[in-house]
């Protein structure tokens, strides 16, 4: 490659590169700076203190946030282990030949299309204890049993799991399926010829090339799981009495109801780590699985 071939893929990038430091690394980084700072609006008198560690310090005893982030992560475990088992069944379905096929799977990604913020509000106006759906077709017409699901600690946490669950496993299922497409017919073609039924089949062909996909899947869902917000804030508020406020709502509240900046960013720069080890964890995991699948 020449000089001039190099600094004409540079001139292609540099938009690209521009855009990733303007609106990826440059709010990373006030962030961190941020959260070594006492910032509190409505207070300029107070200015913008140097503090350290201290709000990491104050994160760790804050019983709250303790309490936000096992919220957090019950939410984050079920509704992946769901959206993960579910999409898998989806992409097992639609990837066999049918007629309609192609109409199904258009049908299928029509949650995940759908806005977070609509799917929420849909969701809110369902588990609605005076005029839902759920409750008229649990109980019927019977209004004294209806049931104030998202007034309730245990009932408002699982119906936020469920909304979840309903909007994302469609993309599970379109990753995974990507995966199922690229497996040769020709493996279940000898399978079936060696008189291999349809379990065997899954368990020793299916399954070990899919695992990949499944584990690109895990990664994104649970990436976009631990840094749920909308879904939350438009169904609940964090309510009832914190049963829903997952971390990042929790941070959401500090910043800009609170106006503890310094303190919201502690909070925002926790929550990125532990996205990135996540991350460093399932990518390493994805690539020696793909080395295996290869070999």
């Amino acid at each position: 490659m020449t000089g001039r071939d190099q600094r004409l893929y540079l001139a292609f990038l540099s938009p690209a590169i521009l855009m990733l430091l303007l609106f990826i690394a440059a709010p990373i980084v006030r962030s961190f700076f941020m959260s070594f700072h006492r910032i509190i609006i409505g207070l300029p008198q107070l200015g913008t203190p140097f503090v350290g560690l201290e709000n990491y310090q104050e994160l760790l005893g804050d019983s709250v946030a303790r309490h936000s982030f096992w919220v957090t992560v019950i939410f984050v475990s079920i509704t992946t282990f769901f959206e993960l088992l579910i999409g898998l069944f989806i992409a097992l379905l639609i990837n066999h030949r049918f007629p309609g096929r192609g109409l199904l799977r258009a049908c299928v990604l029509i949650p995940w299309a759908v806005p977070t913020v609509v799917s929420a509000q849909m969701w809110r106006f369902l588990f609605n204890d005076a005029y839902g759906m759920i409750n008229y077709a649990v109980f019927g017409t019977d209004t004294a049993a209806y049931v104030p699901w998202l007034a309730i600690p245990g009932t408002a946490l699982s119906a936020i799991i469920v909304a979840d669950i309903w909007k994302t496993s469609s993309f599970a299922a379109l990753l995974i399926l990507a995966g199922l497409q690229v497996i040769p017919e020709e493996l279940y073609q000898a399978a079936k010829i060696d008189g291999a039924g349809l379990w065997r089949s899954f368990w020793h062909i299916t399954w070990p090339l899919v695992r990949p996909a499944v584990l690109i899947a895990l990664l994104f869902r649970t990436i976009d799981a631990f840094r749920v917000f909308d879904l939350t804030f438009v169904m609940t508020q964090g309510g009832p009495a914190d049963a829903t406020n997952v971390l990042q709502l929790y941070g959401y509240k500090k910043m800009f109801v609170e106006g503890w900046m310094g303190y919201g960013s502690a909070i925002s720069v926790f929550i990125f780590i532990v996205v990135m080890i996540l991350s460093i964890i399932y990518v390493r995991s994805v690539g020696s699985r793909l080395l295996e699948a290869s070999s």
